[in-house]
């Protein structure tokens, strides 16, 4: 299995990106996995404590479910993919049933700075834009996706995000194989060939 990383700062087209190649490949073959799915279950505080956990640090990622899983499909084996309310903070009941693939893509802001996670994916590849087109990008998701008003979208960002991201997001983006800019009609050509080629030697 060849594992394609895809990540960058919030906003910055990973989900975009991810449904382009989902539209132009048999998902029998590719698979796909965010990262999102796997906060950590914190259904032992109340909403009022959840609400005030910083969930763009490394420490809100459940990696070591995430590695798990990973190695299981690794051995032909399926998972059950947890599923996440961003609304209630939660970890939900139900999950999603997953079946190994030839190519992996995992998705999400934090993935390289597990070191295990890091050491399982074979090809990285960094989104990047500007920190105004994040913001409106966040906002337009956060309001229409996650039942977020505007001003509270405003206040995470720049009291929470802002910092996040150059601590844990921007840093890394030296050590990806591929930079894309993300900021108008993303070209996919060379991700689109390293996933052809992949599939091909399988």
């Amino acid at each position: 299995m060849f594992i394609i990383g895809i990540t960058g700062g919030t906003g910055s087209g990973k989900t975009t990106i991810v449904n382009k190649v989902k539209n132009l490949f048999d998902q029998s073959d590719v698979g796909f996995l965010s990262s999102d799915s796997y906060y950590k279950d914190n259904s032992n505080l109340n909403f009022s404590e959840r609400d005030k956990l910083n969930y763009d640090t490394p420490d809100a990622i459940d990696f070591d479910l995430l590695n798990s899983h990973i190695k299981i499909l690794k051995t032909g084996q399926d998972i059950n993919i947890p599923q996440y309310s961003f609304s209630t903070h939660l970890r939900l009941k139900k999950s999603t049933l997953f079946k190994p693939k030839k190519i992996l893509i995992i998705e999400g802001i934090l993935i390289l700075s597990n070191i295990t996670l890091k050491g399982q994916i074979n090809y990285n590849v960094f989104l990047d834009c500007s920190r105004d087109t994040r913001l409106k990008r966040r906002l337009e998701r956060d309001i229409s996706e996650r039942g977020r008003n505007h001003e509270d979208v405003i206040k995470l960002f720049e009291n929470r995000l802002d910092k996040m991201h150059r601590t844990h997001v921007e840093p890394i983006k030296k050590e990806c194989d591929l930079i894309l800019n993300t900021e108008n009609n993303t070209k996919i050509e060379i991700l689109i060939d390293i996933i052809k080629k992949n599939l091909s030697e399988k």
